[in-house]
C-alpha cells in the first residue's frame, strides 16, 4: 500500500518535520514491513509560463516545430525562446516550463541547447515528462486543469509534485490497511496522534433513496455464504466527464500507483483508496432495468472492461441487468455499461461481497484487480453507504453533477461474534506482564468494545477487523500495540534425548558420503507425467496408479512422481544445455506410490488451535498415499577428464556400482547386485539391488531411446533405491568392522560357468564356501571366447584372505579358496579354468 503523506495528514496528525523515514518507522513499530519511498523525482526551476508568440516552422524531415516566446516572469529571466514540437496550445495559454537546471524523472536534466536552428532555453512539459501520467501527445495547458496561476509561479507546488508517498507491505490478514482510513488509524496507534475517521457521518446523510430495483438471487452460495450481503446504489445526474481531474487528485493517485483515467473513474479510485471499499460506476443511460446479483449460468459469457470475452463459471458472481451480465462482481466491470466521455448520468455501486467467491473468480479468470485484492481480504460491512455518498459528493463537486433521491439498497444486519479473553491469558502467551489497563487500552484503541466479566473480558472486535476471530488474535493485537520490542528474547531449552531419528541420521550419512565422493545433490520438483511414472516406476513399463494434482502449477506435468529419475533427467538436460556435460548428481526425496484400487483424499479438516487426536491423525494419514523416501544417482559424460598423458574416461556401469558401494557403506549394509531387465534400462546392462534377499532398487545404463527422448547425448548411468527401506534393514546400530593387524594373503581364481549364470551369484557362492577367512572377493574379468567353449564364460576373482589372530599360510588360503570353488561347482557346475 502506497500512502501519500499529504493525504495521510488529512486523517491523522503527522508532525510537520516528520520525514518519510520517520513515518515508515512508525508503521514498522505496529507490525508493518517497510517497502519503499516514492517521489516524483523532479526538481526546479519548474514554473508557470505564458506563451507570447508561436511561430510554426516546417522542417526538411516533414515535421513542424513551434518557435515560441514564453514569459516565465521577471524573477526567472523574463521572456525565453523555446522550441516545442507539440501543437495543442496557442498564444496566451499558460503552460509548465522546465528551465535550464531543472531535472525531470528519468533522470532527465534540462539545459539550454541548440536545436532546429534555435537555442531552446528550456522546455515546455507534457504530463508524462512530469511523471503525472502517460499522456505525451501534447503539453499541459493549465486552463484545461482548471488552473489560472500567476506567471512565474512554482509549478512543482502548484501541481503537487512535491508530495511523497511511503509504501508498506500489507499482510493478507490485514485488508483494512489497503486504505488511507486504515493506515491513518495504525499511524495513530503507533504515535498517539489524533485520528479523524473519514467514515464518521450522520447516517441520515447516507440514505440512498429509492426507485431503483436491486435484488440478490444467489441459488448456489459457496459454503452457505450469500454472494452479496450489502449493495448500495446512488444516482448522480448531469455530470460533465470532460471536466479535468484536479492536480491534487492526479498527484495522489499517481503516488498511490494509479494513473488518471478521467474525472469520473478517478473519483471512484480515489474513494476506494481512501475508505477501502471498491466502487463501480455505471453509465445509467446504458442500463436496462434494475440490477440483479446472481451466479453465472452454464455456458454464459461476458466482455470485461479489458476487452476480453470470458467464459463464465457457475461459481462466478455477476452483476446483471435486463441485458445480462454487466460485471464480474468485485473483480471487474463489463464493457457495455462503462462510464465514458459521453456519460451524463451515473449509477454508483458500493457493496460487500463474499471473500471466497471473489478470490476464486479472480484466480479462475487470472484477473487480479485492486477491487478483488480488497474484497477477498474482507471489506468493512459498515462502509458501503459512506463510500457511495462520498463518491456522489465528489462527482457533484468535481464533475458538476446533481445528487438525486434515486437509488436503492440491500440491507443485512451486521453481527460480529464476541470473544472471551481470560484474565492472565495474554501474559501467559506473550511472556510480558501487561497490566489490565494496558490490555483493555490496546483493544479499545483498535476499535474493539471491551466489557469486563468474572473471568476476564468479553471483546467485540471492530467491523473492519475480520481477522480478529479468537483470543489468540486478540493477544497479538495487545503485543503489537504495546510494542514487539517488549517481548523478551529467550532461547528455549531443548529437552534432553532429542535429536535426529535413526532414519534421519542414516539419510544424513548417506548424503554426506555421496557428497564426499564427488556427487552433487540436486533437488528437483516432484511433478512429472503419467508416462514417466509408468516408465521409471515399474520394471516392465506397465501402467501404475499415479496421483494427479487438482491445481497443478504446470498443466504439462500434473502428476506427483513415483520415481526420482525423471527429475534428474531434467536437471541433466538443463546443465548440458549450459555447457556442463560431465555430471555426477543425486537426490534424496519422497516419491508418491498410491496403491491400485485405493481412493485417497478427505474432505475432513480438523479444527485449528488444538492437537489432533491419534484417531484423527490416523484418518489423515490413511487419506494420503505411501510416500517412501528414495535415493537416485545419475552420471553422464566423463568420470575422469582428459589430462596430459591420459585420455578421458567415460562413465560406465561400474561407476554407478561404485556409488552403490558408497551408499551401502554409509548405510551399514551389504547391497547385492544381480542382473535384471528394466524397460527404462539398456538390455544386459541393468541390475537389481537387494539387501538380505529383499529387492530395494536398481542400477544400470539408461536405454539409448530413453536418453534420446530426454535430449541427453552419450551414455547415462542411473541408480535408484528405497533409502528408507535400506536403512530399516540396516537396523538402528551400525557397527564398524574391526581391523586386523596381520598381513593379508591374496590369491586369484578363474571359474568357468554357463554364460547365463549371473556373476553376482557365483561370487556369493564363492564367499559362502570360503568362510570367515575370506575378507573380499572382487570380480576382475569376464572373458568369453576362444578357450572357454560356446555358451560359457570365465569369471576371474581377486581374493583376499586374512585372519584376526595370526598370519595365514599359503596352504590355509588355498584351502579356503578351494572350499569356495567347491560350492560354486555344486551350484553352477563351475570349474577352475586351466
Amino acid at each position: 500500500m502506497r500512502v501519500p503523506l499529504s493525504w495521510l495528514r488529512e486523517y491523522v496528525e503527522v508532525a510537520a518535520d516528520a520525514t518519510p523515514e520517520d513515518v515508515l518507522a512508525s508503521f514498522v513499530s505496529v507490525g508493518f514491513e517497510e517497502e519503499d519511498i516514492h517521489r516524483f523525482e523532479i526538481s526546479g526551476p519548474v514554473v508557470v509560463g505564458r506563451v507570447l508568440e508561436l511561430t510554426p516552422e516546417p522542417q526538411k524531415n516533414g515535421k513542424t516545430i513551434n518557435w515560441c516566446q514564453v514569459d516565465v516572469g521577471e524573477a526567472n529571466g523574463g521572456v525565453r525562446g523555446i522550441v516545442c514540437g507539440a501543437h495543442n496550445f496557442t498564444v496566451g495559454d499558460k503552460v509548465v516550463v522546465t528551465l535550464p537546471g531543472s531535472v525531470l524523472p528519468g533522470p532527465f536534466p534540462i539545459a539550454a541547447r541548440k536545436t532546429y536552428g534555435h537555442v531552446s532555453d528550456g522546455m515546455i512539459a507534457s504530463a508524462r515528462e512530469l511523471g503525472l501520467g502517460d499522456e505525451h501527445d501534447g503539453i499541459i495547458v493549465l486552463s484545461t486543469l482548471g488552473l489560472d496561476p500567476e506567471v512565474g509561479t512554482d509549478a512543482i507546488e502548484l501541481l503537487h509534485l512535491d508530495d511523497v508517498a511511503v509504501e508498506i507491505n500489507v499482510t493478507p490478514d490485514r485488508g483494512y490497511a489497503f486504505s488511507l482510513r486504515g493506515v491513518a488509524r495504525e499511524y495513530s496507534h503507533a504515535t498517539g496522534a489524533a485520528f479523524r475517521d473519514p467514515a464518521e457521518r450522520d447516517f441520515s446523510e447516507l440514505q440512498p433513496g429509492s426507485g431503483f430495483s436491486i435484488s440478490v438471487d444467489d441459488r448456489n452460495p459457496i459454503r452457505g455464504n450469500v454472494g452479496a450481503r450489502e449493495f448500495v446504489a446512488r444516482v448522480v445526474r448531469d455530470v460533465d466527464p470532460s471536466r479535468p481531474t484536479p492536480p491534487w487528485m492526479i498527484a495522489r493517485l499517481g503516488l498511490a500507483g494509479m494513473r488518471s483515467l478521467g474525472v469520473l473513474i478517478d473519483i471512484t479510485n480515489y474513494v476506494m483508496l481512501e475508505l477501502g471499499n471498491p466502487i463501480h460506476g455505471y453509465d445509467l443511460d446504458r442500463l436496462q432495468g434494475g440490477i440483479v446479483v446472481r451466479r453465472a449460468q452454464e455456458g454464459e459469457r461476458m466482455t470485461t472492461l479489458d476487452g476480453h470475452d470470458r467464459a463464465l463459471h457457475v461459481e462466478d458472481l455477476l452483476i446483471t441487468d435486463g441485458s445480462g451480465p454487466i460485471g464480474l462482481a468485485g473483480v471487474m466491470g463489463g464493457g457495455t455499461t462503462e462510464m465514458s466521455s459521453t456519460t451524463r448520468n451515473v449509477l454508483i455501486e458500493a457493496a460487500t461481497f463474499d471473500p471466497v467467491t471473489i478470490a476464486r473468480t479472480a484466480r479462475r479468470h487470472k484477473l487480479p484487480s485492486e477491487a478483488s485484492k480488497r474484497f477477498e481480504r474482507g471489506v468493512d460491512p459498515l462502509i458501503p453507504f459512506v463510500a457511495a455518498r462520498r463518491v456522489a459528493d465528489l462527482m457533484v463537486e468535481l464533475a458538476g453533477g446533481t445528487l438525486t433521491e434515486e437509488g436503492g439498497a440491500l440491507f443485512t444486519k451486521v453481527e460480529i461474534a464476541g470473544i472471551d479473553l481470560p484474565r492472565g491469558f495474554t501474559q501467559g502467551v506473550v511472556g510480558v506482564d501487561y497490566s489490565d489497563d494496558e490490555i483493555v487500552g490496546a483493544l479499545e484503541m483498535i476499535g474493539a468494545e471491551v466489557t469486563a466479566n468474572d473471568g476476564g473480558w468479553f471483546v467485540i472486535p471492530p467491523s473492519w477487523r475480520p481477522d480478529l476471530t479468537d483470543k489468540w488474535t486478540l493477544v497479538e493485537e495487545v503485543a503489537r500495540i504495546h510494542g514487539l520490542d517488549r517481548i523478551p528474547s529467550v532461547l528455549p531449552t531443548p529437552p534432553s534425548g532429542r535429536g535426529y531419528t535413526v532414519l534421519q541420521q542414516g539419510r544424513k550419512r548417506v548424503a554426506d558420503a555421496l557428497a564426499a565422493a564427488g556427487f552433487v545433490e540436486t533437488p528437483a520438483f516432484p511433478f512429472t507425467t503419467e508416462e514417466q511414472n509408468d516408465l521409471h516406476g515399474s520394471a516392465t513399463g506397465e501402467h501404475l496408479p499415479s496421483i494427479r494434482l487438482a491445481n497443478a502449477l504446470d498443466g504439462q506435468v500434473p502428476f506427483l512422481r513415483r520415481s526420482l529419475i525423471p527429475g534428474l533427467l531434467q536437471i541433466a538436460h538443463r546443465n548440458i544445455s549450459r555447457g556442463l556435460v560431465d555430471l555426477a548428481v543425486f537426490e534424496t526425496g519422497v516419491v508418491f506410490a498410491p496403491e491400485a484400487g485405493v481412493t485417497y483424499g478427505t474432505d475432513f479438516i480438523p479444527p485449528l488451535g488444538q492437537r489432533p487426536s491419534d484417531e484423527t491423525l490416523a484418518h489423515l494419514n490413511a487419506s494420503i498415499p505411501p510416500q517412501p523416501r528414495h535415493l537416485a544417482v545419475l552420471l553422464t559424460g566423463n568420470i575422469t577428464p582428459r589430462q596430459p598423458g591420459r585420455s578421458a574416461e567415460h562413465v560406465e556401469v561400474s561407476d554407478a556400482l561404485d556409488a552403490v558401494r558408497v551408499i551401502g557403506v554409509a548405510a551399514g549394509v551389504d547391497i547385492d547386485v544381480a542382473q535384471t531387465q528394466r524397460a527404462a534400462l539398456h538390455p544386459g546392462r541393468a541390475g537389481v539391488l537387494s539387501v538380505r534377499g529383499e529387492d530395494v532398487g536398481y542400477v544400470g545404463e539408461l536405454h539409448p531411446q530413453v536418453s534420446a527422448d530426454a535430449d541427453l547425448p552419450g551414455r547415462v548411468m542411473v541408480l535408484e533405491l528405497d533409502l528408507d527401506r535400506v536403512l530399516t534393514l540396516a537396523g538402528e546400530r551400525v557397527v564398524a568392522a574391526s581391523l586386523s593387524t596381520f598381513p593379508a594373503a591374496t590369491q586369484d581364481v578363474s571359474l568357468v560357468v554357463d554364460a547365463g549364470v549371473p556373476a553376482s551369484e557365483v561370487r556369493a557362492a564363492l564367499i559362502e564356501g570360503a568362510g570367515e577367512l575370506l575378507e573380499s572377493a572382487t570380480l576382475v574379468d569376464d572373458y568369453r571366447g576362444e578357450g572357454v567353449g560356446e555358451g560359457r564364460k570365465s569369471l576371474s576373482f581377486a581374493l583376499r584372505f586374512r585372519a584376526s589372530d595370526r598370519t595365514l599360510t599359503a596352504a590355509e588360503a588355498t584351502e579356503a579358496k578351494l572350499a569356495g570353488v567347491a560350492v560354486t561347482a555344486e551350484r553352477f557346475g563351475a570349474g577352475i579354468r586351466d
